[in-house]
């Protein structure tokens, strides 16, 4: 079966390339362009997972996710947004979606990150908390454990680490860090990825002989629990 998910998006120009991106690989894509036209075909029709813009007319992205999972739908939505700190995605995450992306974004990444929730629809475990060994990431309470001892990050730490281990035992490399966590803000060339992996490592493997988060020499980076 074909995975079939509906695009929820105001601007027609990105809604049309997002389309006919998705159609491409193969995904049949349905398109609202407004939150209360979201609202509708998303509880009348079955969709593998809804791509949701935070900010719609008629009705906000947030509103449309709380009031679908008030009449009980259950599908996986992932939020699109301009609106990417902290504070923005627990909002996002805690009405109900089941992941963030904050704009801008590589279509490479949004095509993962549907065709994961497509497979994980359905499933109890709605993965807002992140484990890798004895270190643990909370999403929703934005805290970080070790061993149950609580380490404090940086925002930036944070999101770092947080796709490492959404990604976890897989290579990351240096374009995906700079895409999803510096959104484009940076030059390759830059140290800042270096550091803050420094940075991280240091924390994260403080006081403890298991580490976890390892240079993959001319690749990148991977964090993995190899006990």
């Amino acid at each position: 079966m074909r995975m079939k998910i509906l695009i929820v998006e105001d601007d027609l120009e990105a809604a049309a390339y997002l389309s006919k991106a998705f159609r491409e690989t193969g995904i049949v894509a349905d398109h609202a362009s407004d939150g209360e036209s979201g609202l509708f075909m998303a509880s009348e029709n079955a969709y593998d997972v809804l791509v949701v813009d935070r900010m719609l007319p008629r009705r906000d992205g947030i509103s449309l996710i709380t009031e679908l999972r008030t009449r009980g739908k259950d599908t996986p939505v992932l939020i699109l947004s301009a609106l990417g700190q902290v504070d923005d995605r627990v909002e996002g995450l805690r009405a109900g979606g089941d992941d963030y992306l904050p704009k801008p974004y590589a279509f490479s990444e949004l095509l993962a990150r549907v065709e994961v929730l497509g497979r994980r629809k359905g499933a109890p475990d709605k993965d807002m908390v992140y484990r890798v060994g004895d270190l643990e990431l909370d999403r929703l309470a934005h805290e970080v454990k070790r061993g149950g001892k609580e380490i404090l990050l940086q925002p930036r730490e944070f999101r770092l680490l947080e796709y490492l281990m959404k990604n976890a035992g897989q290579v990351v490399t240096r374009t995906m860090l700079l895409e999803n966590v510096w959104d484009y803000h940076f030059d390759p060339q830059t140290n800042v990825i270096d550091v803050h992996v420094s940075r991280l490592r240091s924390k994260i493997e403080r006081d403890t002989e298991r580490p976890l988060l390892k240079t993959v020499r001319g690749a990148g980076y991977m964090i993995k629990d190899e006990a």
